[in-house]
């Protein structure tokens, strides 16, 4: 056989990126970029937030088609004008967000997603049967809603693996799994390798990168700028290659310890709370202190508690009873979010689209929206017609775009025109720009690369030690690691007792995300 090497030092490329061209409007997405992935290589594909890569996969999958350039296919040049026609060919793609419906069964929701037609029964059997020669167990008569978060990952994967692709593309996989479910999908990703599979593997988990994957592609304002073995680079120099310049170090100085009490800013005593829907998680018998100072890191994987934690917290969802939240010595259990916030409490939820921020609105006026309780003499003036100051908003504005480091393409975009970290930095710091007591922010850094991680994170121990209390609930344990002080972790609803950072490790820490040892934790911890 022929052994064909590309420029950049792969041979017998699966599949070829030539100077592939993605244009909206005025927006190079990505710009000529060249790619090659080679049969049974495990490629990692690198970029800040925005540098393009989601559009690139995009193309190669076939959900987007590219304004110019060409995509080879075992050698050939191909058309991938659909995700369809892209699976026919032989490649498939597992998305960072599930596509998975709650009440369906895991063998309704596999059957959704294949071109093919076959019975329910041959479906659910063969997916208990690549699950197990992959060391993906599912049930296929499961209901979706009451599986874990990993477990619905598996299920997205066999799926993918039904379809017998040449080349799988996985965009940051271990974003919502603990150490010990990521380490079995590094073993399923090699057993992949080792059959001669082909993995385009998107991650900011750069440690894992380096373990894992054999080349990588460095994408920076939609160009390439480089591609290398990340066995042979640090975490430091793959960040480097991906900003440009080197990442900020989080410094994290001691708590000043004082002859005098702590002073708790946040409390919650005794929280219980009945689930909202038939997929919402009951909240039992929370119990946390959060004293001025202090960073308490709240670890878990998704679906056990920790949004209806933030709920509850932020006052979205009202306590019946008094007595389950305090915010600074104040009984707020009962009144909502403006008024927690008036009280000196700031929040940012995990959504940041729909949630933290009205898509069609700008950014100053997502601004007013969560500052109008709180700053009225600074944004709105007038007796019986209340007028809106728009100059103060546009300062503000500017001000939180040049702390944060926002970048963005017009003065005062829609918040939905910004990327998803952009956005983040915004969004935070719309909250920090109060100079807010309490913090409470839910996954502050979820799919934001490595440099606007670091700004994020600096932010928040900054606040922290400055005089306030910060709450973070992240699934990113080496975020937790490098800025909390506490830690404690979300299982089924319920809180273990916080654990000084210098006691944790990571893998007391998985252990904690799974459920396992809580009781002897909480027992450890207390004393």
């Amino acid at each position: 056989m022929t052994t064909t090497t590309t420029k950049d030092g792969s041979k017998n490329p699966l599949l070829e990126a030539n100077k592939l061209t993605k244009i909206f409007g005025t927006l190079k997405a990505c710009d000529g970029i060249d790619l090659s992935i080679g049969a049974g290589e495990i490629h990692a594909l690198l970029g800040e937030n925005g540098a393009g890569k989601s559009t690139l996969v995009k193309m190669l999958f076939g959900a987007l088609q590219p304004t110019s350039g060409e995509i080879f296919w075992k050698g050939q040049p191909v058309t991938v004008a659909s995700p369809a026609v892209g699976r026919s060919f032989g490649i498939g793609m597992v998305f960072q967000h599930f596509s998975l419906f709650d009440a369906l069964t895991t063998a309704e929701n596999i059957a959704l997603s294949l071109d093919e037609k076959a019975p329910l029964d041959s479906i659910a059997e063969r997916a208990r049967q690549i699950g197990q020669t992959y060391g993906l167990p599912v049930d296929p008569e499961a209901l979706v809603g009451d599986l874990s978060v990993g477990e619905r990952q598996r299920i997205e994967i066999i799926r993918c693996l039904l379809q017998n692709p040449d080349l799988i593309i996985l965009d940051e996989p271990t974003s919502v799994l603990t150490p010990q479910e990521a380490d079995l999908l590094f073993l399923t990703l090699e057993r992949l390798r080792s059959e001669g599979k082909s993995i385009l593997y998107i991650s900011h988990r750069l440690e894992e990168v380096r373990r894992l994957c054999d080349r990588a592609t460095v994408l920076r304002h939609g160009k390439v700028v480089g591609h290398c073995d990340p066995r042979g680079e640090t975490a430091s120099s793959l960040a480097r290659m991906m900003v440009g310049s080197d990442i900020h170090i989080i410094e994290r100085p001691a708590v000043e310890k004082s002859d005098n009490k702590p002073l708790p800013l946040l409390q919650i005593n005794g929280l219980s709370q009945r689930p909202r829907g038939p997929f919402s998680i009951a909240l039992h018998d929370i119990n946390l202190v959060v004293n001025a100072g202090e960073v308490l890191g709240i670890a878990g994987v998704a679906g056990n508690g920790q949004g209806e934690l933030f709920d509850a917290i932020s006052g979205e969802i009202r306590q019946e009873q008094s007595g389950k939240v305090t915010i600074r010595g104040i009984d707020a259990s009962q009144i909502g979010i403006s008024a927690r916030r008036k009280l000196g409490a700031a929040f940012v939820p995990e959504e940041r689209l729909g949630h933290g921020a009205v898509p069609d609105m700008a950014l100053t006026q997502n601004l007013l929206l969560s500052r109008h309780s709180t700053d009225k003499k600074v944004f709105v003036s007038g007796g019986l017609f209340k007028l809106i100051a728009q100059s103060s908003l546009a300062m503000a504005a500017k001000r939180i775009v040049s702390r944060m480091d926002v970048r963005k393409s017009a003065d005062n975009p829609d918040a939905s025109a910004l990327s998803g970290g952009n956005l983040q930095k915004f969004l935070i710091g719309r909250e920090l720009d109060r100079n807010p007591s309490v913090l409470v922010v839910n996954q502050p850094t979820w799919g934001v690369d490595a440099g606007a991680a670091a700004l994020i994170r600096q932010a928040l121990v900054n606040l922290a030690r400055n005089g306030a209390a910060v709450v973070v609930i992240s699934q990113d344990l080496d975020e937790l690691f490098e800025i909390s002080d506490m830690m404690a972790a979300m299982v089924h609803g319920r809180l273990s007792q916080p654990i000084a950072i210098e006691a944790m490790t990571m893998e007391r820490a998985g252990l904690m995300m799974g459920g396992a040892d809580i009781s002897a934790t909480s027992h450890a911890g207390a004393a």
